[in-house]
């Protein structure tokens, strides 16, 4: 059914957290047409998790309000890596590895978005035939001093960590993909927000109607504090199974929940409102993140993996049943190797020393997310919650911050 111009900029405005320009954007939905939205993903690592999929949920609610969402795998830009939030240079990706990270994407992102109306397209398409000079005439479009305003530019350039000249190329080419796809919208994360705008000034210097940039928040981890990262531990895989994806969401905390329902649901806005007054009305809340949980899992495993995913999450702790409630403990770390278990157990109150805690561990009577910890040495990152048991009985959800 087709969507009034307020009930479609509702669902768009969902979630965002900028819209530029928005006033550009409602002139553009009133003519009516499908725009050719766009979002481009570099294939730096074979897997997704949920924190790139808020940016892959938005293009499935364009594309059910009919519009023609353009997924943009950046095989080009993937070789260049791209310097966003980094503090030193990327190391960059043979051909071959992009390729085949790329494969891994497009199955998982169809787990979302519909095939048969999405186009799947390849920056190399044009970056190839743009050749040397076209590179350069590109370049040529922008100097160093415009590239330095660049937050993370300008920091490495203040604590002379080197940046290389390929850097300054990569807002570049993001903003040349949009020329050559004619965006009308493009999505990105907030992080983003100098390489969004790039699509925008070549568009106009092209003779192109600049496209609306719509920036994605940054969805935290399980830790409710930091980005969502692989490298931090805090994050739940696009292809994780269904049992430790259902585990994962059950252990978020209960205000992360109602972050999570408003970027990684397609419940809406009103059915959200009414698990938050069932939750102001007593309803335990670990009732309505399962909600979540089922939600969820049924998208990227089916509907019969979802209904079981609850059973497999809760044998993990078959051996001592997980209470509804437990102590939770904050513990900070400086080590990047994070802390060791014995370490972590003590300072959570859950043994009296790191001893009492190794003996344990020899018996196997030490668990973190229900699994047996038994060698001493192993380390708990930056990250979480753990839920950590000593025994049968004595439980902490515990989160690891950096110092």
């Amino acid at each position: 059914m087709e969507k009034s111009l307020e009930q479609a900029l509702a669902i768009i405005r969902r979630g965002a957290e900028e819209i530029l320009v928005e006033e550009e954007l409602i002139e553009k939905l009133k003519t009516g047409r499908p725009l050719r939205v766009k979002a481009g993903f570099d294939p730096t690592a074979p897997d997704l998790h949920l924190g790139h999929t808020v940016l892959i949920n938005k293009l499935r609610q364009l594309q059910d309000l009919g519009h023609h969402v353009m997924f943009l795998i950046g095989d080009f830009t993937g070789m260049i890596g791209d310097p966003t939030g980094k503090n030193q240079t990327r190391q960059p990706l043979t051909r071959g590895q992009v390729l085949e990270n790329a494969k891994s994407y497009k199955e998982q992102v169809f787990k979302i978005l519909d095939p048969e109306r999405t186009e799947v397209v390849f920056n190399s398409s044009w970056m190839e035939k743009l050749g040397a000079a076209g590179m350069i005439e590109l370049a040529a479009s922008h100097t160093v001093a415009r590239m330095l305003e660049r937050d993370d530019f300008a920091k490495r350039f203040r604590a002379n960590q080197p940046i290389a000249i390929h850097e300054f190329l990569y807002p570049l080419i993001q903003g040349w993909d949009s020329v050559e796809m004619k965006a009308d919208v493009e999505l990105g994360g907030t992080d983003q927000k100098f390489n969004l705008l790039m699509g925008r000034e070549l568009q106009k210097a092209q003779g192109q109607p600049p496209q609306t940039v719509i920036m994605m928040p940054i969805l935290e981890g399980l830790d409710g504090v930091q980005k969502m990262s692989k490298s931090l531990g805090n994050y739940i895989g696009v292809t994780d199974s269904p049992s430790e994806m259902y585990g994962k969401l059950m252990s978020i905390s209960d205000d992360l929940m109602w972050r999570y329902f408003e970027l990684l649901s397609f419940r809406s806005i009103e059915e959200i409102q009414q698990f938050r007054e069932q939750v102001a009305a007593g309803t335990n809340p670990r009732d309505i993140k399962s909600h979540l949980a089922t939600e969820v899992v049924a998208r990227f495993h089916g509907a019969e993996a979802a209904e079981n995913a609850p059973k497999g999450a809760g044998n993990k702790f078959k051996w001592g049943e997980i209470p509804e409630a437990m102590p939770e403990v904050e513990l900070q770390s400086d080590d990047p190797a994070g802390i060791p278990v014995p370490n972590v157990m003590q300072q959570a109150g859950l043994t009296k020393t790191t001893g009492q805690a190794r003996d344990m561990m020899k018996q196997g009577a030490v668990r973190v997310d229900g699994d047996p910890v038994k060698d001493p040495k192993d380390r708990l990152t930056v990250g979480g919650p753990y839920v950590c048991q000593a025994g049968k009985k004595r439980f902490a959800r515990v989160l690891i911050k950096p110092v």
